[in-house]
């Protein structure tokens, strides 16, 4: 699809993506479940350039679930790997075009060489401002939300916070996303209607669009056509509107 005929519609500001049957694919063909891996990180790197053109300010991707820790050891192993190659391999062009790289999630419980190999491209790329690529690892949306609630009764137990001052805005200081809007819209590739965990605070409002096709077989093209049928829907957030079609 054309980009300047894209650019000129009201695009999502943020997008997040669940990656979901790259080990389906792998099956479909009779291949390791590695190799579907392997493929969808190819598609990460074109959905992340489409983003980074199109000007989309903030792409959240769920790499890897805290509840992925339970897969079998060789094929945790292996998507340790791949995100160990990704983010170095990927580290000139972040810089080159200015993405920022950013992490949600437990990081700490990964490999020290892959923890190590991560916080450097964050620290690295920190000054981009073109795009932000948000990186959900060891990330559980029911664990980040206790985890702020452990960090905000401990500031009220040491005084640090009135119980009375507590709203949505002040409860979202506590979540890993601090900073960043809620995503626009949240797509689920594979078919699963479900989200699995994932931003159960932020996506309250997000446009939810599951598509059937797998996460290796999202190309670009796909990824357009995901952003069209977002800015044909009419968010109301509660409210009443108007709804502007695009043909």
């Amino acid at each position: 699809m054309d980009t300047q005929f894209l650019k000129s519609k009201n695009l999502p500001m943020h997008v997040a993506i669940i990656m979901d049957g790259n080990g389906r694919w792998a099956k479909k063909r009779g291949l390791n479940r590695l190799e579907g891996h392997n493929k969808g990180v190819r598609i990460v790197k074109q959905i992340v350039r489409r983003c980074c053109d199109l000007g989309i300010k903030y792409l959240t991707l769920y790499s890897f679930s805290v509840d992925n820790w339970k897969r079998p050891d060789n094929e945790v192993e292996g998507l340790m790997e791949l995100l160990f190659k990704f983010v170095l391999k990927e580290e000139q062009e972040m810089m080159e075009q200015g993405i920022r790289l950013t992490t949600i999630g437990d990081i700490k419980r990964l490999p020290e060489k892959v923890f190590n190999a991560i916080t450097g491209v964050i620290e690295n790329t920190g000054n981009n401002s073109r795009m932000n690529l948000c990186l959900a690892i060891s990330y559980g949306g029911r664990e980040e939300i206790l985890a702020g609630i452990k960090s905000l009764c401990m500031d009220i137990k040491a005084g640090r916070l009135d119980i009375e001052t507590l709203d949505k805005s002040l409860i979202e200081k506590y979540l890993y996303t601090y900073g960043m809007p809620d995503p626009d819209l949240l797509i689920r590739t594979s078919g699963e209607q479900r989200l699995s965990n994932f931003l159960l605070w932020q996506t309250a409002y997000s446009e939810i669009l599951i598509t059937p096709t797998l996460w290796p077989d999202f190309n670009v093209e796909a990824f357009d056509n995901a952003l069209v049928e977002y800015m044909n829907r009419e968010r109301r957030f509660g409210k009443t509107g108007d709804q502007i079609l695009i043909d």
